[in-house]
């Protein structure tokens, strides 16, 4: 897995750079301290991931990020900086991570073990797609594998941080004026967006639309419970809360659930 470092100060650089040598097998291929030098190098080199600052020279981070999220290949991107301001900007981007300043050595070597553990899972699936297409519909060449990035996880936003978060631990999720709150098995996040934009963020293979303020996990659906006018309430393993299915929905439903 290659890397580059973004960052300004010397003493940050050596320090991050220290760390992902020590804490895991990602390569650092370069460190720069200007957002110019960046896109010149990145025109010519691909790289997984980048560590970046959001204060730095002639571009700064958050315009860096939104310009190399419009690559083909899109790498990781992590800001550590000391503006928390900027979490709600980097989760748009869809910033892998978001760790403010001064951190701790544990926090990055989290931080790292969850970004090494994505990308081989990212690049295992996306080999098994290319395997999977028909002769004739695979690419010439090997090297696009690895390249796309598969949705099994989306960003969640907690105390201005970024969480990384399996799709799989999302239960389900309740419109909340202009936000929507999202729920696993612990925690509550509060996302700035409506239910709409979030739906449309999780694989609809999983998640159901089942009523105008709420989209449900399928899989964590425990009991069915007929409910007044034809409808029904879900009750979900593990929590208490119960998620309404609205008339609307109810043939949709009934479909999915096969009864």
């Amino acid at each position: 897995m290659k890397a580059i470092i973004v960052e300004d100060e010397v003493p940050a650089q050596e320090e991050l750079s220290y760390l992902i040598n020590t804490h895991s097998s990602i390569s650092v291929e370069a460190i720069f301290d200007d957002g110019l030098d960046v896109l010149k190098y990145l025109q010519s080199h691909e790289v997984d991931a980048i560590f970046l600052d959001i204060s730095i020279p002639s571009l700064d981070g958050v315009l860096l990020a939104q310009n190399i999220s419009k690559f083909a290949h899109k790498p990781y991107i992590v800001f550590i900086t000391a503006y928390k301001e900027h979490a709600a900007e980097a989760f748009e981007i869809e910033a892998f991570d978001y760790i403010l300043k001064p951190y701790h050595e544990s926090r990055i070597v989290t931080m790292l073990q969850k970004l090494e553990s994505h990308f081989r899972r990212d690049k295992e699936q996306t080999g098994k797609e290319m395997t999977d297409k028909p002769e004739e519909m695979q690419p010439v060449t090997s090297s696009a594998a690895g390249t796309g990035r598969i949705s099994h996880s989306i960003n969640l936003i907690k105390d201005e941080r970024i969480i990384v978060t399996d799709i799989n631990d999302i239960y389900y999720a309740a419109a909340q004026e202009k936000v929507t709150q999202v729920y696993t098995r612990k925690e509550e996040f509060t996302m700035p967006m409506n239910i709409t934009e979030l739906c449309n963020r999780l694989p609809e293979e999983h998640f159901f639309r089942c009523h105008r303020s709420y989209c449900v996990n399928l899989s964590k659906i425990r009991e069915i419970v007929p409910w007044f006018n034809n409808t029904y309430i879900l009750r979900l393993s593990d929590l208490d809360f119960e998620v309404p299915v609205s008339r609307s929905k109810v043939k949709e439903f009934r479909q999915l659930m096969r009864f």
